[in-house]
This record gives structure tokens, C-alpha cells and sequence, in this order.
């Protein structure tokens, strides 16, 4: 029997990354995750992410330790307000104040190496070009350009032995789309996590762009997010 190829997947503990990983393991992956604590205001989609990996019956789930927070520049890993309430144009007006300065590059360069020592060609991540609030990391240009880096910047590729391929196979997709998707998977979107400024609990804030964002995909859908919200909104 031909072994699965090996995939590195990364997860955040986010509804978008377990959607992702629920697609790798169906496109047939042998799937190797992969998280960070990277200095982030709460620990909850840590635990988020450990639980998703479980469900999906990961074996291989390694978390590494960074220190964004030595650089602040985001309401993710600094003492700067998360912006709650705001309205769909303002979303889409800048970049937000959460996007972290270089996070997904940080993140798909570490994938890129353990790839390379796995013997894996291929990378997942869980980017939205569409309801995602404006990161420039989140685009299409973005996800192209990384796949090409990774193409020159390693052994297995300029030897000839590999050709990396990295996967957003959600960043077309809207909130509903992903969320319909990852039913259709079996995702247990209870055990995801997405909110920016959390309860100590870990219950959403149900204000925050990403608890918006989120919970108008679930309506949309005709359900009721079951993640746990501290002050459970009326839908946006």
C-alpha cells in the first residue's frame, strides 16, 4: 500500500483552521499540526486547538514557543484595545489594530521547515481573502508569493527533490461557505475558538471583528454558534 503524503497543517484552535484541516485529512494527508504561543493575550485557543486535534485524531501536534510580545505593534500581543461593535464598512475600512506584523509569514516559515524535515511537500493554513478584516496576509498575493519563496529557499527545492505546495483552500470561501463546509465534514465547531478578547473562561466576547464575523456565518447558516459567549449577541 502507498503511504498518505505527509501534510503540515496549521492550527490555530479558529473555526478556519480546523475547516482546513478537516479538508486536508479529506483530500487524503497524513496530517501533522501545527500551533504557536507566540505571546498572545489569552491561552484559550491553545487548548482550542489541542481539542480539534484530538477530535480529528492527530498524532503529531507541536506547539512552539514565541515571543511576539517583545515587538508588540497589535492589540493581540500588546496592553492596546480590541476594537468591539464595529460595522461590517468599518471592518473593511484599514488594517485592524489585531493584525499581528508579520505573523503568518513567522507562522509558514516554521511549517516550511518542519515540512522539509518531515519529508512533506505540502503546507495547509486557514487564510479568508474575503471575511477575514483586512490582513494583508490573508490574500491571495500573499499565499502565491510564500509558495514561490518556499521554492528557493530550501534544500528539497533546489536540489530538485521537492516542489512545495501551500494550500488556503478557504481563502475564496465566505464565513457561511466555511462554516457549511466544515459540517458537511464533521467539524465540532464547539471546540473552536475565535475571539480576540476573550473571558478569563474562555467565552467569546460576542463584540470583537472575529466573534462578529463568525457568528454572522453561523446565522447565515440558519445556526446557532455553539461556542460559549460571556454575553451571548444578538446576531449581526
Amino acid at each position: 500500500m502507498i503511504p498518505a503524503p505527509r501534510a503540515v497543517v496549521l492550527v490555530s484552535g479558529g473555526l478556519d483552521s480546523a475547516t482546513a484541516l478537516a479538508i486536508a485529512q479529506r483530500e487524503g494527508f497524513e496530517c501533522h499540526a501545527l500551533s504557536f504561543r507566540y505571546g498572545q493575550r489569552h491561552g484559550v485557543e491553545l487548548e482550542a486547538a489541542a481539542a480539534v486535534c484530538r477530535r480529528a485524531g492527530i498524532g503529531d501536534h507541536k506547539i512552539i514557543e514565541l515571543d511576539l510580545r517583545a515587538f508588540g505593534g497589535s492589540a493581540l500581543t500588546a496592553d492596546l484595545p480590541v476594537p468591539k461593535g464595529r460595522s461590517e464598512e468599518a471592518m473593511a475600512a484599514e488594517i485592524p489594530v489585531t493584525y499581528v506584523p508579520a505573523r503568518n509569514t513567522i507562522f509558514l516559515s516554521f511549517a516550511l521547515a518542519w515540512a522539509e524535515v518531515l519529508g512533506a511537500r505540502d503546507i495547509f493554513i486557514g487564510v479568508n481573502a474575503l471575511d477575514y478584516s483586512g490582513y494583508p496576509d490573508c490574500r491571495p498575493e500573499f499565499i502565491a508569493q510564500f509558495e514561490r519563496l518556499a521554492n528557493v529557499a530550501t534544500r528539497a527545492a533546489v536540489e530538485g527533490t521537492a516542489q512545495f505546495r501551500l494550500h488556503a483552500p478557504l481563502i475564496a470561501m465566505t464565513k457561511a461557505g466555511i462554516i457549511a463546509a466544515g459540517l458537511a465534514l464533521g467539524v465540532d465547531y464547539g471546540l473552536t475558538r475565535s475571539c480576540y478578547d476573550p473571558a478569563p473562561d474562555g467565552a467569546a466576547c460576542g463584540a470583537c471583528d472575529s466573534c462578529l464575523l463568525r457568528l454572522r456565518g453561523f446565522r447565515e447558516n440558519g445556526l446557532s454558534d455553539p461556542a460559549p459567549y460571556a454575553h451571548r449577541p444578538r446576531d449581526p
